[in-house]
């Protein structure tokens, strides 16, 4: 969500910018149209006045100073004119020694002239006919004033506009956050899914979302159902196979076979390999995996029943002890952890002299498991070879040798790892750790 929110806000601040920017150059460049339309005509009332003081006096025509504008008369007042005639020409006393250049065309030009003193000069020419003459005046009015004032204006456009853009981000920044809140929850919710706290999406949700929410539910529930018919049905294979396979491990005992030692012998092993890969197929097929994102294995409820079933069996001559936090929930299938401590445990109880722990723990980047057990152990150069699927070092142990195997599964199914180490109670240790995060 905050990087939506990031993107929102960068997005905003892009546009608002622009928008911003354009506005206020357009306002300005409208304002120094409006006002130059405006000193236009001003200017031009001006000619008109230096075209009433040209009178005839006598040596000709005369500039009849007592009518212009004290402005004009002033040292760089801000005022200039310069009127050409085709003999003489005039021009005022607030150039000084300055000159205004003629320009070439009439009206208001454009481009502004440099004038004394760092002033910006606004130009106006108009040509008059008057006396049988042709006169071309040019007015001239210093700039800069209005040019401090269009920089003050831009300094407080971007004053006001930089403290409208905060005040715009913070409220859209409420805004998004308290729109964005129930994606939030919900994103909430899918990792609380992933860590097994809760089985589906609250339904509690904008009219927008609700048919994404009632879909992901939906699927959670097609999910679970599935997976527990498929073991329903896997498990009916299961004992449907035995029963066949029970008639042909005892059709090969038979006496009829006697005499053919080596028939008898090749049978009896491709069954025992038909039972073994029918069991292993079977237990594989049956992991959830990462198919229910609400699976989770209660530590505190799951493992006394499991201990019980171990003391039913194994108890009369073994210790049998665990150890996990009381709140310490994993997330991943109950079925699947069974099957997993389930092995790992009867194959410790099947080897130790008189004491089996386990030990289940939060670590920093994920979750391990310990089964230690007081047994002879396993030499560090066998180990390896354990984990393989149907080996035994030991055949006078019962077990078909399929239980490390199906461990090994599981824990790749969940990118885990097992690993064999010599235990503090002088046996065999072993060692599974599973991620944190399941990906």
């Amino acid at each position: 969500m905050r990087s939506i929110q990031r993107r929102l806000s960068l997005g905003l601040i892009s546009v608002l910018l622009i928008v911003g920017l354009l506005l206020a150059q357009s306002s300005l460049w409208l304002f120094d149209r409006s006002l130059r339309s405006y000193l236009q005509a001003t200017l031009q009332d001006e000619t008109q006045t230096l075209l009433g003081a040209i009178v005839r006096g006598p040596n000709g025509l005369q500039l009849d100073e007592r009518r212009l504008s004290a402005a004009f008369k002033r040292p760089y007042s801000g005022l200039y004119f310069r009127i050409d005639l085709a003999e003489q020409s005039w021009r005022s006393r607030s150039l000084w020694d300055r000159e205004l250049q003629p320009v070439e065309r009439a009206g208001l030009q454009d481009a502004l002239a440099d004038g004394p003193q760092g002033q910006q000069w606004l130009v106006y020419r108009a040509d008059y006919k008057r006396y049988g003459q042709s006169f071309v005046m040019h007015v001239a009015r210093d700039y800069t004033p209005m040019l401090k004032s269009f920089n003050q204006v831009q300094k407080i456009f971007l004053g006001l506009g930089g403290g409208a853009l905060v005040l715009i981000l913070l409220l859209q920044r409420l805004i998004v956050s308290r729109a964005l809140r129930t994606l939030e929850q919900i994103r909430l919710q899918i990792i609380q899914l992933q860590h097994g706290q809760r089985s589906q999406l609250d339904q509690q949700v904008p009219l927008e979302l609700e048919p994404l929410v009632a879909q992901v539910n939906h699927l959670l529930a097609h999910t679970e159902d599935t997976l527990k018919r498929s073991r329903h049905a896997l498990g009916n294979l299961g004992h449907a196979l035995k029963t066949p396979l029970a008639v042909l491990v005892s059709l090969a005992a038979r006496e009829e076979l006697k005499p053919l030692p080596e028939l008898r012998e090749s049978l009896s092993g491709q069954l025992q390999q038909i039972e073994q890969r029918i069991a292993r197929e079977l237990g594989r097929a049956r992991l959830a995996g990462e198919v229910l994102p609400g699976a989770h294995f209660d530590c505190t409820r799951e493992l006394p029943a499991l201990f019980s079933t171990l003391v039913m069996i194994h108890g009369k001559y073994l210790k049998l002890d665990w150890r996990a936090d009381p709140e310490l929930r994993l997330p991943w299938d109950r079925e699947d952890l069974l099957e997993l401590l389930g092995n790992l445990l009867d194959n410790a109880c099947k080897w130790a002299d008189s004491q089996v722990q386990l030990q289940i723990s939060r670590q920093v980047h994920g979750y391990q498991l310990l089964i230690d057990d007081d047994g002879p152990g396993i030499d560090a150069a066998q180990r390896e070879e354990v984990l393989e699927r149907g080996s035994r070092l030991d055949e006078h142990v019962a077990g078909h040798g399929l239980g490390l195997g199906i461990v090994r599964d599981i824990v790749d199914a969940w990118a885990g790892q097992v690993q064999l180490a010599q235990s503090p109670l002088g046996g065999l240790q072993v060692r599974v750790t599973l991620p944190l995060k399941r990906t």
